[in-house]
């Protein structure tokens, strides 16, 4: 071996054999699709593009196609550095060629081009049915759509509403085009409050059986402007009630602390409504005047800023003021008066007033009197003089006595 490598002519073999060797490695990295120079045992790959686009070439501009798949599925197969960077690139087109077709329906294959004579390629579908048509230009009018309009918060309405551009042209084949029924644009109201100024919608295009039409739309989008309204109202407002005072009272007043109150709802609802009532006083349990927070019971679709009002009931007391004394004026020192009826100078008052007032008083709070300046010896009927607060009503259980004068 030593020998060998002394050799001249061994060692020049052996240059030019690496030399060789170098050369196809650069020529294969450099030149993938000759397959002359692709060392023996190179791997092999599958991949499948699911989103490739379908070109349509036809000749007349005044026919339209239907049929043709927007993506198809492509399978490419072949050595693995090809494969990789045909997939990656994407250079290559899938079409279908109907050049030289009349209007009617066809069967076509689906072709492609500028693929790598290297890699196989399989096409899903192979064919399809193509329906070549006179093309047809027409303008419609857009209709708004509102969505969620139940979901509008409760006093909000949608007002005036503007499109820009209010007509759009749509082209499509004419059977199509003498389809279309509805043209339209859906703008979602849930939550709105404040207006809508310029939204860009994308128009859609429907038969008369509601299925969408796939046709041309110039333009695609439209904005679209809406007035949101928060119509109000001014009422007044009402306490209702319920159940009964419990004995020795009454209902001298209830009433809220405001007259009317300003509310919110769509215009049909505030058209409806002169009045709003609190929630019901329960006057069984009223037993002293008093102020208290009541909730506003507002029909369906109304809001208010406020939701509660302070209503105040007064409610007036009778109550017996039991043996006010009897007083006795101008006797002097030489009368001796005695009570016949009654037989104790003493009565009873009955009081009605403001519970407040009433609940407070004690027979200290009243003077009852008679005079018998003038009386002669013997039996007299005196009319009984009551005294007491200005604030209340009294009735006296004796409007006059019977007296003895001696």
């Amino acid at each position: 071996m030593d020998n060998w490598f002394k050799s001249k002519w061994f060692v020049r073999a052996l240059s030019l054999g690496f030399a060789i060797l170098l050369y196809v490695f650069v020529s294969v990295e450099e030149n993938p699709n000759q397959p002359e120079l692709r060392f023996f045992g190179s791997s092999t790959e599958m991949q499948t593009l699911d989103d490739v686009p379908v070109d349509i070439r036809i000749e007349n501009e005044n026919y339209v196609v239907s049929g043709v798949p927007e993506f198809v599925s492509v399978t490419l197969e072949g050595p693995t550095s090809i494969l990789t960077k045909t997939v990656r690139l994407r250079n290559f087109d899938v079409f279908v060629d109907l050049t030289g077709l009349e209007e009617g329906d066809h069967t076509v294959e689906i072709e492609y081009e500028n693929v790598p004579d290297d890699l196989s390629i399989y096409i899903e579908p192979k064919t399809i049915d193509v329906t070549i048509e006179e093309r047809a230009t027409e303008e419609f009018p857009v209709s708004v759509d509102f969505l969620n309009t139940d979901k509008l918060p409760d006093g909000y309405e949608l007002g005036e509403t503007t499109i820009d551009p209010e007509t759009v042209t749509i082209t499509s084949s004419k059977s199509v085009v003498e389809q279309i029924a509805i043209v339209k644009v859906f703008v979602d109201v849930a939550d709105l409050t404040e207006p809508i100024n310029n939204r860009e919608v994308p128009v859609n295009v429907y038969d008369s059986q509601g299925n969408e039409l796939r046709v041309h739309i110039e333009p695609e989008n439209v904005e679209v402007s809406v007035d949101v309204n928060n119509p109000s109202k001014t009422v007044s407002v009402h306490v209702p009630t319920t159940g009964d005072l419990p004995d020795d009272y009454s209902l001298e007043s209830i009433s809220a602390n405001i007259d009317e109150i300003e509310i919110f709802a769509k215009s049909h609802i505030l058209e409806e409504i002169d009045t709003v009532s609190t929630e019901e006083v329960d006057l069984s349990e009223i037993t002293e005047s008093r102020e208290m927070d009541m909730g506003l019971d507002l029909p369906d679709g109304v809001v208010t800023d406020d939701s509660t009002v302070e209503v105040a009931v007064e409610i007036e007391q009778t109550k017996t003021i039991a043996a006010v004394p009897i007083e006795v004026e101008n006797a002097g020192n030489d009368l001796n008066v005695t009570f016949i009826i009654p037989d104790e100078p003493e009565m009873d008052l009955t009081v009605t007033g403001n519970q407040r007032d009433v609940d407070r008083l004690t027979v200290d709070d009243f003077r009852a009197v008679i005079d018998v300046d003038g009386l002669d010896s013997g039996e007299h009927q005196v009319p009984v003089t009551v005294e007491g607060p200005d604030d209340v009503t009294y009735d006296g259980e004796y409007e006059q006595v019977t007296v003895e004068v001696s």
